[in-house]
């Protein structure tokens, strides 16, 4: 028995080594951590449970047969963040570059399985050169299986991926199909075909962070939900980020109490809106200033910054916040915004976490840029998404929502539950100007005219009371009292029940 049991113990520390000290010691020079150090960082201390650290590959050709390091690449296991189970895979760039063969991809559908089964989140720490190349059509079958995983979990259970590393090729439509994307600035990047690949073909000359770096897929592409300097931080950060998430759909996200009291006011608020309409505001004051101790997990900050999304707290209970920005275009819906806005409302609904929007919209954006685009679609995909929704749904109008983009801000006609506006709401088809120069166009010589017009127009319709009547604004609130009503509502709403019409799918204008 002691020699089975010594048996035992060189293969775990053969299977802990992972590639040898040189490439571990290598992997800490480019200033990342080992597969197994990051598990570590994640994970509360002790609770991981590792699978199959025995597994070895089975390819025989181009001299693999004497090439067996045991876990094959991928660490995969179980723990918990916090208290709470999750799992995650981890991919060991010290052996075969993390390349991905059929029994590393068996490793990873294993734990996405049992996953699914329990109802835990998936969290997978990405740092791989991409198929194994020496097993062909096996490490490209590997991949698809776990796609199919990603797709059967979509929905069902927090999938996070964080990018730690190269992820190329094929390797790049796992994460692309799970909730969130994390990065590391500098030493993580995601592309589809690499600096080489692109050079060969369109004759650009690029480089690998120019390409796919953190900054491009934060910025530019909208791929990455959010970037952070080292492996340490990263991690630190998804523990923080996966408090606000339930660990399944068919669980509420987890309630953290505070001392924030529910109805608290801030007199300052009464002062965000300024006197001239077409002056801006950041709407992020707002938002910090209502949320629970001014604590917002905001993601995708720096990509389509001209709309607001992120996690926060409300009197303890998690909440999706949806927020036009003023200072950014205009607070215009475009393209990348409703896009950006759009996923993370499908992602609220799916796991039963509410939703409050806050609303100063003066309209989707015009242009050719726009229109040849698809704004059209696009701009559907927001409004499908907020009509879909059945979680509870509350509303605050601050100044403009304007034409169809008052609609889709989730009005009281997409079933949002409560609907407010402050009093320097101007809910309306058009801005004043534009609709005065419709209006009265035999006037348009007359400037003195026109200015009366717009200001009689401003009176009678720039304004949040003939909403009100017609019961598509729920109360008109003081600034200073919004948190107080929206901790109320969201209260109230707390047991809502609201089921769509049974369909396989819906046909969401991709």
């Amino acid at each position: 028995m002691q020699e089975i049991i010594q048996q035992l113990e060189q293969t775990r520390r053969a299977a802990e080594l992972g590639g040898g000290q040189g490439r571990i010691d290598a992997q800490h020079g480019k200033g990342k951590l080992t597969a197994r150090e990051r598990i570590e960082v994640l994970l509360d201390e002790g609770s991981f449970e590792e699978w199959d650290m025995f597994v070895e590959h089975r390819c025989t050709d181009f001299g693999m047969a004497d090439k067996k390091i045991p876990s094959d690449g991928v660490v995969t296991g179980y723990g918990t963040v916090n208290g709470r189970v999750v799992f995650v895979y981890s991919q060991d760039f010290t052996v075969f570059g993390g390349s991905l063969s059929e029994a590393h991809a068996e490793k990873i559908c294993k734990i996405m399985d049992q996953a699914i089964k329990v109802g835990a989140p998936v969290i997978g720490l990405n740092d791989s050169g991409g198929a194994r190349i020496q097993e062909g059509v096996a490490s490209l079958g590997g991949y698809a299986e776990v796609f199919q995983r990603n797709v059967l979990a979509s929905g069902v259970i927090p999938q996070i991926s964080v990018i730690m590393g190269p992820c190329a090729g094929g390797a790049v439509y796992s994460p692309a199909m799970t909730d969130f994307i994390f990065m590391v600035r500098d030493s993580s990047y995601m592309f589809v075909t690499g600096p080489d690949v692109v050079k060969t073909v369109t004759h650009e000359e690029v480089t690998a962070e120019e390409l796919g770096g953190a900054g491009t897929h934060s910025t530019l592409s909208g791929v990455c939900d959010r970037a952070w300097d080292n492996d340490v931080e990263t991690l630190l950060m998804v523990r923080r980020f996966i408090n606000y998430l339930p660990a399944n759909n068919r669980e509420r996200p987890p309630f953290r109490p505070t001392p924030d009291r529910a109805d608290r006011m801030d007199m300052s608020l009464d002062t965000l809106i300024p006197d001239n309409p077409n002056q801006p505001y950041d709407m992020k004051e707002l938002i910090y200033k209502v949320v629970d101790d001014c604590d917002f997990c905001e993601l995708q900050p720096n990509h389509a910054q001209n709309i607001i999304v992120g996690f926060a707290r409300m009197d303890g209970q998690p909440i999706g916040v949806v927020a036009n920005q003023p200072s950014v275009l205009a607070g215009c819906l475009d393209i990348k915004s409703s896009i950006k806005a759009g996923r993370f409302v499908r992602f609220c609904d799916a796991f039963n976490i509410p939703i409050v929007t806050f609303v100063d919209v003066p309209g989707f954006m015009p242009g050719t840029a726009q229109e040849y685009g698809g704004i059209i679609k696009h701009g559907a995909k927001l409004l499908y998404a907020y009509a879909e929704a059945t979680v509870p749904k509350v509303t605050v109008i601050t100044r403009k929502a304007y034409g169809g983009a008052y609609d889709v801000m989730s009005s009281k006609h997409l079933r949002g539950d409560v609907n407010f506006a402050w009093p320097t709401a101007e809910i309306a088809v058009m801005g004043p100007k534009g609709a005065v120069e419709i209006i009265f166009r035999e006037d348009m010589k007359d400037p003195q005219r026109i200015a009366e017009r717009t200001e009689e127009y401003r009176r009678k319709f720039a304004n949040p009371f003939i909403a009100g009547a017609r019961g598509y604004i729920d109360d008109v609130i003081t600034p200073h009292s919004t948190r107080k009503r929206v901790c109320r509502s969201l209260a109230m709403l707390h047991d809502k029940e609201l089921t769509n019409p049974w369909r396989k799918h819906g046909n969401l204008p991709l």
